[in-house]
């Protein structure tokens, strides 16, 4: 998840979808009747209640999970493991009888190499003795000079400390200390935490370099207290010198924030990343046909690329494992949905949204052919129930969805104005009605963007219960 995931601004633009949403409301008002025989046949409730107890009870999704993540691995885009990683989920979908193609995505090849931070200078130190620093390169960072970079660091809270220091920041690191705010995410809003504390990392480098700064630390934006590094992507602009990039650990940062108040800090700094000419890589397709209306779709969909520090398993091995899990699943229990059910696996959403964006410009002409887009792209935790973008008039038609999914404690839906998935954006502000798990984020931002983003942290009821939320949402949003 990259910082595109959280909330993303949306065109005013709709399908007729949601028109005919309205019109079936006003009809159903006026007569004071319920609307759920308007759109749901008695049969389909029926089926929906089976499709979301046998997903509770299959275990295709944790497989699956489990392949990705542990036979696969990290994925991140332009490497073997993601093009192997294609590979696998297409043979899968074959596997189940799918309609099945692979769509070309141009994707940037970024290429981690060694990373390292010692500070070698500071208030009370011993002589000759030197205090690792815990850090990892920000995805598409450029490299220090060979032998490494030493220099102060200066340490600011946020962009209008920097500001205030002017001139003084000239030749300097800059730590970014923001703090990730933990009591937030404890309540719940733990993407709303990580919104917050994000925007250091994609737009440090820049901030600190059009100040004359020669590199940039920035505090990892996530929960991790286990001395674990945050990466993600950060961006560069066109008119401010590039300077290598960096993330560290709570504790590092804790740790340098203290000593440059008691006099200067100086660190050395190596990072030998590589930006490697453009790759070739690709969405995976696959299409469930519908039985009544084979050229509307509803997508459900997660993103299979990743980071490369873990095994990239809450983001977004799982999300694939789901939306894999909703094909199967109808194929097990002889359910045709009316509309094509397509599943889609995104490249390159990590740093680069390459593969929504595709996706969307090869589909300008039939967008008006998308139902409805669903993205799974927050983890495996519990989930309440699911998040819509779209006309809130509509949210009334989607309560027996809710209901049946009440019985496994996902009966919550909630109007998000502004998106619900990177991937499935680009659909989003040009009409199409949205959906996503509405997770319980409060674990998610420990791991996320970690060398602890690892298959050992899914839980396999957890995931079960999101299997069931992606599945009744994609062949409810289908037989309407």
């Amino acid at each position: 998840m990259i910082v595109a995931k959280v909330n993303k601004f949306m065109k005013p633009k709709f399908l007729i979808l949601v028109n005919l949403f309205l019109i079936f409301a006003f009809s159903v008002s006026a007569q004071q009747t319920s609307p759920t025989p308007l759109l749901y046949s008695e049969k389909t409730l029926e089926q929906l209640t089976k499709i979301q107890q046998a997903a509770l009870s299959s275990n295709y999704a944790y497989q699956q999970t489990a392949y990705l993540s542990m036979n696969i691995g990290a994925r991140l885009s332009g490497s073997a493991q993601a093009n192997r990683a294609v590979e696998y989920v297409a043979d899968e979908m074959r596997k189940l009888g799918l309609d099945v193609r692979l769509q070309k995505v141009i994707v940037p090849h970024w290429v981690r190499g060694e990373e390292k931070g010692e500070l070698v200078e500071w208030k009370g130190m011993a002589n000759g003795t030197i205090q690792k620093v815990v850090l990892t390169a920000l995805g598409g960072s450029i490299a220090t000079a060979p032998e490494g970079l030493i220099a102060e660091i200066v340490v600011v809270n946020n962009f209008d400390e920097l500001n205030a220091l002017g001139d003084k920041v000239k030749g300097k690191i800059v730590l970014f200390n923001y703090k990730y705010d933990q009591q937030m995410a404890a309540q719940g809003f733990g993407e709303a935490a990580y919104g917050q504390a994000v925007q250091y990392r994609g737009g440090g480098a820049i901030a600190a370099g059009r100040l004359g700064a020669v590199a940039v630390l920035v505090r990892s934006a996530g929960d991790s207290q286990n001395r674990l590094a945050h990466t993600g992507a950060m961006r560069y602009a066109d008119d401010v010198t590039k300077i290598p990039a960096a993330a560290v650990s709570y504790e590092d940062a804790e740790m340098i924030a203290y000593l440059a108040k008691m006099g200067k800090v100086k660190i050395k700094l190596l990072l030998t990343p590589q930006t490697l000419p453009d790759a070739t890589s690709y969405n995976v397709i696959a299409d469930l046909k519908g039985s009544e209306k084979p050229d509307e779709v509803v997508i459900v969909s997660g993103h299979l690329d990743s980071w490369d520090l873990g095994q990239g398993a809450i983001d977004d091995a799982s999300g694939i494992g789901v939306s894999m899990q909703v094909p199967f699943l109808l194929k097990q229990l002889k359910l045709k949905p009316k509309r094509t059910i397509r599943f889609i696996a995104w490249m390159n959403e990590e740093n680069g949204l390459a593969g929504g964006r595709t996706y969307a410009l090869e589909e300008t002409a039939n967008v008006g052919k998308h139902f409805a887009a669903i993205e799974s792209d927050l983890g495996a935790d519990h989930p309440l129930g699911f998040y819509f973008t779209g006309k809130k008039e509509a949210l009334p038609f989607f309560a027996p969805l809710s209901k049946i999914l009440s019985a496994q404690g996902a009966g919550l839906s909630q109007l998000e104005e502004n998106g619900v998935g990177a991937d499935i954006g680009p659909l989003t502000r040009n009409g199409v009605p949205s959906f996503a798990p509405w997770f319980d984020t409060r674990n998610y931002f420990k791991y996320h963007h970690t060398a602890a983003d690892t298959f050992d942290k899914i839980n396999p009821k957890d995931l079960a219960e999101v299997g069931s939320v992606m599945a009744v949402l994609a062949y409810g949003l289908a037989n309407l």
